[in-house]
C-alpha cells in the first residue's frame, strides 16, 4: 500500500553539477528539522551522485543513467514508472529543466514541487515562480522549495559527512611525504573557461606556497590535465598531482585533510566549504553573491568589473581580464588570513 501523509518519503530530484549537489545539503538539512518522519531519496546523475551519499539525513541514492544536458525523456519516464511503488508522497525538483519533472511525474508522486520554467508546469502540482533566479543565492533558493509557497526559508549551510574509513583508505592510498601544512589546488571548473584562474598563475601561487613551507597538492578530474601538467611544469618546485588519479569522494578525503584550499567556484570549492575547511575562492565570470563559499573560514577575491559576472562559458571580450588581474601572492595572504 502507498503511504501517504506526514510519513511518506520525499524524492529529491538532484543536479548533476557536483556544486549544486554540495547545496542542495542545505535543503535535505531544512526537511529534516520540518519534517523529521519523513525519509529523504535522491534521483540524481552518476557525475552528483556520490556526494549525495555524503549529505546527513540522505536515506537512498538512485542513479538516473544520463549524463548532463542528455535529454533522454523515454529513459526518463521508465525511470519514474519504476518508482511508483516506492511510496513517495512528495518529489522536490531541482533543476529547472523540462525534463527534469518527467520522472516524478511518471511515478506518480502527489505532490511535486519545483520552479515554474520551460512549460513545465503542467508536470508540477506546486510551481513556484522565480523571479529572484539571477539575483538569489542558489542556497536559498533550493531551501525555499521545502517550504511552504511564501514562507522565509530557514537559514541552513551545506554540510557533508565523509566516514572515517574512506579517510584513512584515501592516507593510505596518496600518502604525502614531508612535513608543513598541506594546501590544496584545485585548478579546474567544469563549466568554462572563464571561471578558471590561468593555470600559470597557479603554478606561481605553487612556488610561493611552497617556499613558505607548503606541502602543494592539485586536485581534479581526468579534463583538468592539461592544467595539473602546466602547473607542475612552470611551478618549478614539487607538486604532488593527483587529477585524474581520484574518483570524487576520494577528491572529498583529500580535501577534507587540507590546511586549505584554494578553488575557482567550482563543485570542489564547494564541497571544501562543506567540509569546514580553510578556503579561498577565485571569481571571475560567476558571482560571490549567487554561489558564494558557506564555510566558516572562507574568502572570495575577485575584481569589480563593469563586464562582470557575465556568467559566460567564455570570456565574451577575449581578455579573462576578471582573473588575468589577480596576482597570486594576493591569494598566498588571503590563504594564510583564514587559517589565522
Amino acid at each position: 500500500m502507498r503511504a501517504i501523509g506526514t510519513y511518506s518519503p520525499i524524492l529529491l530530484v538532484g543536479p548533476s553539477w557536483v556544486g549544486d549537489m554540495v547545496m542542495a545539503a542545505s535543503l535535505v538539512a531544512a526537511l529534516r528539522d520540518r519534517e523529521p518522519s519523513r525519509p529523504v531519496d535522491v534521483l540524481a546523475p552518476p557525475a552528483a551522485l556520490p556526494i549525495a551519499k555524503l549529505i546527513p539525513g540522505v536515506r537512498r541514492t538512485l542513479p538516473l543513467g544520463l549524463g548532463h544536458g542528455e535529454l533522454g525523456l523515454m529513459a526518463r519516464w521508465h525511470a519514474g514508472r519504476a518508482l511508483r511503488g516506492e511510496g513517495y508522497g512528495k518529489a522536490i525538483i531541482l533543476p529547472r529543466a523540462f525534463k527534469a519533472a518527467i520522472a516524478p511525474f511518471a511515478a506518480g508522486i502527489p505532490e511535486r514541487v519545483g520552479y515554474a520554467a520551460e512549460g513545465r508546469s503542467i508536470l508540477l502540482t506546486d510551481a513556484r515562480p522565480d523571479a529572484a533566479r539571477k539575483t538569489a543565492r542558489t542556497i536559498d533558493r533550493f531551501v525555499a522549495l521545502g517550504a511552504p509557497l511564501g514562507e522565509a526559508p530557514p537559514s541552513a549551510r551545506p554540510i557533508l559527512q565523509l566516514p572515517e574509513a574512506e579517510r584513512l583508505a584515501v592516507a593510505q592510498a596518496f600518502p604525502l611525504a614531508g612535513e608543513g601544512p598541506i594546501m590544496a589546488l584545485c585548478p579546474g571548473a567544469e563549466y568554462g573557461p572563464a571561471k578558471r584562474w590561468p593555470a600559470r598563475k597557479f603554478a606561481l601561487l605553487a612556488a610561493q606556497a611552497h617556499a613558505a613551507g607548503y606541502r602543494v597538492r592539485v586536485l581534479g578530474g581526468p579534463k583538468d590535465a592539461p592544467l595539473a601538467d602546466e602547473i607542475v611544469a612552470v611551478s618549478g618546485v614539487p607538486v604532488d598531482n593527483l587529477v585524474g588519479r581520484t574518483n570524487l569522494v576520494q577528491a572529498a578525503a583529500i580535501i577534507a585533510t587540507s590546511d586549505v584550499v584554494i578553488s575557482n567556484d567550482s563543485g570542489l570549492m564547494h564541497v571544501a566549504g562543506a567540509l569546514d575547511r580553510p578556503l579561498v575562492v577565485l571569481y571571475g565570470a560567476s558571482s560571490e553573491k549567487m554561489t558564494p563559499p558557506t564555510g566558516p573560514r572562507s574568502a572570495t577575491v575577485s575584481r569589480e568589473l563593469s563586464c562582470r559576472p557575465c556568467h559566460k562559458r567564455e570570456c565574451p571580450l577575449g581578455t579573462l581580464a576578471c582573473l588575468e588581474s589577480i596576482p597570486p601572492q594576493e591569494v598566498l595572504a588571503a590563504a594564510m588570513a583564514v587559517q589565522a
